[in-house]
């Protein structure tokens, strides 16, 4: 059994959705779990400690929920990443390939100065499209982005292989490999 089986068991699996033969991990059971969360929180914090960090960045909407519970934990600022039109100052932005299309992640082009040390959170990582956009953007400033946590990974869809290729130290809790 695994350290983190007792975070694992808090997921729930949906088959099939949002089409056959996909298992759709709901991490809304987690969050719907206090002590689960906070407990996920923490190791979070822990997995992390000692990075330096300045900012914790969130991708919308559910990277939104543990960044910004890691950032009060850290004691540091909260940097939302967003889909596009969703920011009311000055952006700046990056367009991104989908399996499906394409996509945009945008943040206040204030929010994060040269040199920044920014670790990147998120739900899960799964092909690391959206994950790998966000480096590329917090890079893209200047920022110093070198670790990114996330509650899951999915293994066999390679997100987290693409993001160490790219020189991010990737952490997790719980993985679900071959499922």
């Amino acid at each position: 059994m695994s350290l983190d089986a007792d975070l694992r068991a808090l997921v729930r699996t949906i088959p099939d959705h949002p089409k056959p033969g996909i298992q759709f991990r709901d991490i809304s059971t987690l969050l719907l779990d206090g002590p689960g969360f906070a407990e996920a929180i923490d190791r979070l914090a822990a997995a992390i400690a000692g990075e330096g960090t300045q900012l914790v960045a969130g991708i919308e909407a559910r990277g939104f929920v543990f960044a910004a519970a890691l950032a009060y934990k850290l004691k540091c600022g909260l940097l939302m990443l967003r889909k596009p039109g969703k920011l009311p100052g000055e952006r700046v932005g990056v367009d991104y390939e989908l399996e499906y299309g394409t996509d945009r992640l945008e943040m206040h082009a204030d929010a994060c100065g040269e040199g920044m040390r920014v670790v990147l959170i998120d739900d899960l990582i799964a092909t690391g499209g959206t994950a790998l956009a966000a480096v590329e953007l917090l890079r893209s400033v200047g920022a110093v982005i070198d670790t990114a946590a996330f509650v899951i990974d999915l293994p066999d869809l390679g997100g987290a292989a693409k993001l160490r290729a790219a020189g991010v130290t990737v952490r997790h809790l719980i993985a679900f490999e071959g499922e």
